[in-house]
């Protein structure tokens, strides 16, 4: 079963590994700092930062260079965490992104094979609050293939701000809500982490939109605005067929729902409570139309069982 989790959202630069070049020009200084390129602006958390070029060959190694300690907690594997980034070639005079200019921080669950794994390593025990340069050995980054503006065995230059980070819990809980109507799918109400059960009945999908709660919490709604931490199954009405579910491989999707291409997915959840269970069914016309997306076959009525299991 191949992962559908890229075509639910708009591709980000590390989620979908796809650059997007920058017009700034960093320093051609060969400066540097303890074999780290140097910030020749920009140095304080928070600010847009300028990185001179990389002295010499790059380590071979994943290296981490603490600029500034913050004093939050530290950073584990399935924390959902909040970060703004630019990231440079070490023969580059030119990043080749950043968030900063976008006005938009980077959200990622940490450890959930999201981003590259330079930075799922490198993070790991930082603290909040924190900068942190990275520099990341082709094997860590894109390897030999490279992507977009990055060149093929590219050592990678990162200066990652560290916002926010959120514990996620292993489920959704809440309020059990009665699931009384028999021409719709029943969850399972089980709060142990696994995947909940999904009976889809014989008859006809419904023509709308269903959203509604399985497990209902009494956490924050959520906006429009906001990035959200999921698990869910998603499955196919008809013959009942699931296509993807994040249960199986132990690591939920984080995504900024003004991204959620998928329209049902998005409508669905907003309003929704951090922390809840939810319905969804998606009718054609908010899901993939009449186009095929690999083993979802076009005009096909989705459902999902969805935990919101926070927001960041």
């Amino acid at each position: 079963m191949r992962r559908i989790a890229g075509l639910l959202v708009a591709p980000l630069l590390l989620l979908s590994a796809v650059a997007c070049g920058s017009d700034d020009k960093a320093s051609d200084s060969a400066s540097s700092k303890n074999g780290f390129p140097a910030i020749t602006a920009g140095a304080k958390f928070g600010e847009k930062p300028t990185l001179s070029k990389g002295e010499g060959d790059p380590p071979k190694e994943l290296k981490t260079d603490v600029i500034s300690e913050g004093d939050g907690a530290k950073l584990k594997n399935g924390d959902a965490i909040q970060v703004n980034y630019l990231g440079q070639a070490w023969d580059s005079t030119k990043p080749f992104d950043n968030s900063f200019d976008r006005k938009q921080p980077f959200d990622l669950t940490l450890g959930a094979g999201m981003v590259i794994q330079g930075w799922d390593k490198g993070l790991v025990g930082q603290k909040v609050g924190s900068r942190v340069e990275l520099v990341i050995p082709p094997e860590l980054g894109y390897g030999e293939q490279g992507q977009g503006d990055i060149k093929p065995n590219a050592t990678l230059v990162f200066v990652v701000d560290i916002l926010k980070a959120t514990q996620i819990p292993a489920s959704a809980k809440g309020t059990e809500v009665a699931q009384d109507n028999v021409d719709l799918p029943k969850v399972g109400v089980k709060t142990d982490g696994k995947a909940p059960t999904v009976t889809i009945p014989k008859g006809d999908p419904p023509k709308k939109l269903v959203s509604n709660y399985v497990l209902e919490s009494d956490g924050e709604v959520v906006k429009e605005s906001d990035s959200v931490v999921v698990n869910y199954v998603g499955m196919i009405w008809k013959g009942a067929k699931e296509f993807d579910n994040t249960y199986t491989t132990g690591k939920t999707q984080t995504f900024p729902l003004s991204q959620v291409t998928l329209k049902g997915l998005k409508n669905g959840l907003i309003d929704k409570k951090v922390g809840s269970r939810v319905l969804l069914v998606i009718p054609p016309d908010q899901a993939f139309g009449d186009q095929q997306q690999q083993a979802i076959p076009k005009n096909s009525t989705l459902v999902f069982a969805v935990d919101i299991l926070a927001k960041v």
